[in-house]
Order: C-alpha cells, then sequence, then structure tokens
C-alpha cells in the first residue's frame, strides 16, 4: 500500500512539473528600450577600458640581474654603487632564501636590457644577466609609447 502510494506521489509530482514547464515555455518577454541604451552601455565600455588601461601598473619584460649572494652586505654595496653610477636605473633587491639577488631596470624588450647591460658590465664584469620578470610601467609612459606606435 505505501509502496503504490509513494509511486502514486512522484508520477504525481512529475506531471505538475511537466505542466509548469510547457507553460512557460509558450509565455514570452516582450522588452522595449530605447536605443539610447545600447549607445551608452558602449559609452560606459569605453570609460572602463581607458580607466583600467590607465591603472594597470606592471606587465612582462626584463631586468638585469646584476648580483647574487648568500652575503647580504655583497648585495646591498652593489645596490649602492647602482644608485651612485645611474639614478635613474631603479633596482630591485630580492631574497630567495638563502640568496639575495640584485635585479635593475624595467625593460620592456630584451634588445633594450641588453643594450644596457653593455653599460653596467664595466661595474660588475662577471654575472651580469638579463632575466625575464614582471616589470613596472608608469602610465604616462604606456601612453606615448602608444601614441609612437
Amino acid at each position: 500500500m505505501y509502496r503504490n502510494l509513494s509511486i502514486l506521489s512522484v508520477l504525481l509530482s512529475a506531471a505538475v512539473i511537466v505542466q509548469a514547464q510547457t507553460q512557460t515555455d509558450t509565455a514570452g518577454v516582450i522588452v522595449y528600450k530605447d536605443a539610447r541604451i545600447d549607445q551608452l552601455i558602449r559609452k560606459q565600455m569605453e570609460i572602463n577600458e581607458e580607466t583600467t588601461r590607465d591603472s594597470r601598473r606592471s606587465m612582462p619584460g626584463y631586468r638585469i640581474q646584476v648580483a647574487s649572494s648568500t652575503d647580504r652586505n655583497k648585495v646591498f654595496a652593489a645596490k649602492t654603487k647602482i644608485y651612485q653610477q645611474f639614478p635613474d636605473l631603479k633596482p630591485y633587491v630580492i631574497y630567495q632564501p638563502p640568496n639575495y639577488k640584485l635585479r635593475v631596470g624595467n625593460f620592456r624588450t630584451q634588445a633594450e636590457a641588453e643594450e644596457f647591460e653593455k653599460q653596467l658590465s664595466p661595474l660588475f664584469p662577471s654575472g651580469l644577466y638579463v632575466i625575464r620578470d614582471t616589470i613596472e610601467v608608469t602610465p604616462e609612459k604606456l601612453k606615448e609609447e602608444g601614441q609612437q606606435q
């Protein structure tokens, strides 16, 4: 008896679901909108693209690894030397246990990094490597380069 009752309740609930689905399939929604809404959406997308492009501060690029040592003082001495000789060049000290690494520059291409590596080689005769890294870029620099291309 309970078995027959449970089968009957399952069949009735399935019938109700099928009936509800067929009713919603035939009903439709008609949306009327002003054509200017599409223009506003396009304009907002352009604004969003412009503002996010300006806020991007990093991108793939290259740096020159000047020093790598377990002695922190050697790496910071090299950093001081970089500051003295090239004040515009930004140095980055990275600690990857047990080594301290000094990387300099924010170069967009490998050719730029290799060109600058030639200027650094008299100061650091051994151990200069061009490394692929995430570099910092100012929005002004991106705009200038975008206008030149």
